[in-house]
């Protein structure tokens, strides 16, 4: 994959709108990757990106923790980069924040706006690429024709039917994450992707061939899946490699966990945790 170390002067005109789609990939504790959607990037020169904080999601933690961090952006037209960056520091003033708070979305929001802005060194980025819907499309129709056969048939449910709803809609975008061997989480659109029942997912490689060739088998993985109405839902898991089913090839990500990664409340919802009362006012 061709790659860079800068940004280009168009790159960041791109970015500055907070109407696209912008993926943070970070490394929790346990060393399990985590994405989240920041439409609230941009590239403040052509070896940086800041991003705007404006309610406190688990990926801020991460990353002032492990600053390894994969980013992707992709504008309305489908534009996309890809890339590794390193978090470096926050503040809640400067240029950037009073970009980020003049934006329309925080201006004129009631209730929130920019109360951060977090910065990252570039490591490197993709140039600009187009979204490959000559390879997307068929490999969605493959994934449809081989999820049935690639059932768990375990009658406990993981994903609430809403969330396997999600993964199934032909129009949401999905993204796989794991950590690369030179310890950067690394995000992959995989837009086929669909829910073979509420505990497995199921994927053509068709689109993205050798990028999702490249992940081995066993290896812990993140699944993040949108629509433009940013309804969200992450989940986490293992790759199983690849099989047959009915005769097509297949990759395998069995779920373990899943969080809700919508505002206003994020929350882990499976495995699901015990309410407690409130005991102490």
């Amino acid at each position: 994959m061709n790659v860079k170390q800068s940004f280009d002067t168009q790159d960041m005109k791109t970015f500055e709108p907070a109407e696209k789609v912008g993926l943070i990939s970070t490394i929790n504790p346990e060393g399990q990757v985590h994405i989240t959607l920041i439409t609230s990037m941009m590239s403040p020169d052509p070896t940086h990106l800041a991003l705007g904080q404006f309610c406190v999601g688990l990926s801020k933690w991460y990353m002032q923790n492990n600053p390894h961090v994969g980013f992707l952006i992709m504008s309305l037209d489908r534009k996309m980069w890809r890339g590794k960056a390193m978090w470096k520091y926050k503040k809640n003033d400067g240029p950037e924040y009073e970009f980020f708070n003049e934006l329309p979305m925080f201006r004129y929001n009631a209730y929130f706006g920019i109360n951060t802005v977090h910065y990252m060194d570039l490591v490197e980025t993709t140039h600009s690429q187009n979204l490959p819907m000559a390879k997307i499309i068929p490999a969605a129709i493959l994934t449809i024709l081989a999820k049935g056969s690639a059932k768990t048939n375990e009658p406990q449910r993981i994903l609430k039917p809403f969330a396997e709803d999600l993964f199934n809609k032909l129009d949401s975008l999905k993204f796989i994450s794991y950590i690369g061997n030179d310890g950067f989480p690394k995000i992959i659109p995989v837009i086929q992707c669909q829910a073979a029942d509420s505990r497995r997912l199921v994927f053509s490689p068709l689109a993205y061939k050798d990028e999702l060739s490249d992940i081995p088998a066993d290896t812990p993985v993140a699944v993040f899946c949108m629509t433009l109405d940013m309804q969200s839902v992450l989940i986490r898991g293992t790759f199983n490699g690849y099989s047959r089913n009915r005769l097509i090839k297949t990759g395998i990500v069995d779920i373990d966990w899943v969080y809700n990664s919508m505002p206003p409340k994020h929350e882990q919802i499976y495995p699901e945790i015990e309410l407690k009362p409130v005991v102490n006012f």
